[in-house]
């Protein structure tokens, strides 16, 4: 037979490459070459790492609840918290937002990771004292019909709610066992980004489970989910059933209760947010004295301050600060000389920065004890001093209504149009369909045009331009003809808006378009 030369290499070629597939002439890998000092350090994190699972898990316990009828469902939405300022959980802030729709899709929103079915879930807790008393978050017990607590020995017993607090999600519950030792506490104001933790808890009812991390970022303070916030953000992976469960540092110290996850599919995406330790231990230690909270008030409402807004009250556009919205009659605020348009810059020592954190440092302040508050008015830097009182002595007028949405009578309207508004003077007929308080004096909002500079500030129609600022002062604002005169005037305008007896200051900028 005559041999194809051609044929045969094929065949050589093919052989070869089968024996390499198969592992013939492929060399195995060699050991990772680490270094014996590096081997070392590996060793040591890894039993750093075994040491405090080991010293944390005792005191961690899964906590089954079985809610009252009705009430499951609740636990199963994402936690979405829209509502008017002063007294309501805050809505994100449009940064973080933007930042959620970017990376996880136009429905990722904060949520308080809990329940699994209707009507049961299990969430996480840890032992805070030798009494029994054991701290979880205030969205794990709500509304609890029966609580059960395993601990990591396996042994379950009955608890009760002493107390709850669901401005802050801190909760605390109640065993007759004491033998279980209590976590450390650490200080969480010392913390530092970058820092090693672990979270330890019962994901998806996996109790004793341990996951690491850093902490990503703290004083996160406009996520949204409560009334008072200063988040630990970290990526140590936190899970449904996390809730409640300690965040732990290298030395064993408990520093947050895990609380919250940012998800696009409802499980863990490396963003997870935990309530620093000093906030939970003020929370509940008011709860086991007294079974509730008090929070203060100085009775103002807040916006933040933008260069923009800074422009218009004449104060330099890097300053950190808030600004005041309005001072509630007879509070604190009023009393100390406060005004609206001011600009709060310190509190108590400390710097303001943010209207969140402002609020949280006015919340956990003593009720009664005078404190130093710095402010700028027309760009002059102030001092005054302010007494606090218990929140209950303080109520925003919004907390007292809830405006319902109506239709409205269209009235003859004139155009602002640089700033794509329709306006009208309000008149007491149309205030009482608005349900907007009748003292209120403005200019009613008729029509907002798509894409304009008002309709991306979030006005709309219906609402009322109370005041709008000038000579870096709040004046109301009553004529449109004024009003017009202004704006042609103007390529932007910070004007207070109210909706219901809510308000919150904008700046709108002329179209140029």
């Amino acid at each position: 037979m005559k041999r194809n030369p051609v044929a045969w290499a094929a065949l050589v070629v093919s052989s070869a490459a089968l024996v390499s597939s198969t592992g013939f002439l492929r060399p195995m890998p060699a050991a990772p070459k680490v270094t014996e000092e590096g081997q070392r350090t590996a060793k040591a994190l890894s039993d750093a790492f075994g040491a405090v699972a080991d010293f944390a898990r005792p005191s961690v316990v899964q906590i089954a609840v079985q809610k009252k009828m009705g009430k499951g469902l609740q636990n199963l939405r994402r936690f979405q918290t829209p509502g008017p300022r002063g007294g309501q959980p805050g809505q994100p802030s449009p940064d973080f937002e933007e930042m959620l729709r970017r990376f996880f899709g136009p429905d990722a929103v904060p949520q308080r990771e809990q329940f699994g079915m209707p009507g049961r879930g299990v969430g996480s807790g840890f032992v805070y004292d030798d009494k029994g008393h054991i701290v979880t978050n205030n969205h794990v017990v709500e509304d609890a019909e029966k609580i059960e607590v395993k601990f990591y020995d396996g042994v379950e017993v009955k608890a009760t709610v002493v107390g709850s607090d669901k401005h802050s999600d801190i909760a605390v519950i109640k065993v007759d066992n004491t033998s279980y030792p209590p976590l450390p506490r650490g200080d969480s104001s010392k913390l530092k980004v970058g820092e090693l933790v672990m979270a330890v808890g019962s994901p998806f009812e996996l109790s004793q489970s341990v996951t690491t991390g850093i902490i990503s970022a703290l004083e996160r303070n406009a996520v949204g989910i409560n009334e008072y916030e200063s988040f630990i953000q970290t990526d140590a992976p936190i899970n449904r059933g996390n809730s409640g469960g300690p965040l732990v540092d290298m030395n064993g110290n408990v520093i947050g209760v895990n609380s919250a996850i940012v998800s696009g599919s409802t499980g863990n995406d490396g963003i997870g947010f935990a309530i620093p330790m000093n906030l939970a231990t003020s929370v509940a230690t008011m709860l086991i004295k007294d079974g509730k909270v008090h929070y203060a008030r100085i009775g103002i409402a807040l916006d933040p301050l933008t260069p923009a807004l800074a422009r218009q009250l004449g104060v330099d556009e890097s300053t950190k600060g808030v600004v005041i919205g309005s001072v509630v009659p007879e509070s604190p605020a009023e009393k100390a000389g406060l005004k609206e348009g001011d600009v709060v810059i310190g509190f108590g020592g400390s710097k303001v920065n943010d209207p969140s954190s402002f609020k949280l440092k006015v919340a956990t302040s003593e009720v009664a004890k005078p404190y130093d508050i710095v402010f700028l008015r027309e760009g002059k830097e102030r001092t005054a001093t302010i007494v606090p009182v218990a929140s209950d002595k303080v109520v925003f007028e919004q907390e007292r209504n809830s405006p319902k949405s109506r239709e409205i009578d269209r009235p003859e309207n004139k155009t602002i149009a640089d700033f794509g508004l329709e306006v009208q003077p309000l008149t007491p007929e149309l205030a009482k369909q608005l349900e907007t308080p009748a003292a209120t004096k403005g200019l009613l909002v008729t029509s907002v045009k798509e894409g304009s500079s008002a309709a991306e500030k979030g006005i709309k129609e219906g609402d009322v331009i109370v005041s709008v600022i000038s000579n870096r002062r709040f004046q109301p604002m009553t004529s449109v003809k004024a009003f017009q005169e202004m704006a042609a005037k103007s390529n932007e305008l910070a004007v207070k808006v109210q909706r219901g007896p809510a308000s919150r200051t904008v700046v709108l900028s002329k179209t140029t378009k």
